[in-house]
């Protein structure tokens, strides 16, 4: 028996786990590579199982398909860029490099901009977005997106039932699988 712990505070985001009886083992691996492993040693095989790895699939590697694209696995070609976006170099597109990601095709005038939705996405990495918590709805979320000239994403946000907020991003959106 296996009991998982998933902590998250204003201080830190963990995960740990606590194996229930003397007789089974667990133990996570994880590669000079990236490559996290479960591995469990139930007392019934007396022999290591991998129970658990990610990455589980291309598109969960971190920035795969470059800034303002997405990935997906469904695509013959992995990644997309998002609508209004074009690769930044088509030729390495053509031979499946798609780490440059995507570029605007007209750059943001702050005067006329929209925002098309991606749906059934995780969001872009978040360590250059801004968090407003004073914001309570998606609607209000956007209307401030549109004051300002280099928010490039929003997202309302809700954390852990404490509350709404914004998220708002104001440079490259990367890591979209």
């Amino acid at each position: 028996n296996m009991m998982f712990n998933f902590t998250t505070t204003e201080e830190e985001v963990t995960y740990s786990f606590t194996v229930a009886g003397d007789k089974f083992y667990s133990k996570l691996k994880l590669s000079h590579a990236g490559l996290v492993q479960r591995w469990t040693w139930p007392p019934t095989t007396k022999n290591w199982i991998l129970s658990w790895y990610w990455p589980t699939d291309l598109c969960d590697h971190y920035a795969e398909c470059g800034s303002n694209s997405f990935c997906d696995v469904d695509i013959s070609s992995k990644c997309d860029c998002i609508k209004g976006f074009e690769p930044r170099n088509k030729q390495a597109w053509l031979f499946q490099d798609m780490k440059g990601g995507c570029k605007r095709k007209t750059p943001l005038s702050c005067d006329g901009d929209e925002f098309f939705p991606l749906k059934k996405v995780k969001l872009p990495d978040t360590k250059t977005a801004i968090v407003d918590r004073g914001i309570m709805s998606l609607k209000e979320c956007k209307k401030r997106c549109l004051q300002d000239c280099n928010c490039t994403a929003y997202a309302a946000m809700d954390t852990l039932n404490r509350g709404l907020g914004c998220l708002i991003w104001r440079a490259d959106l990367v890591d979209i699988p």
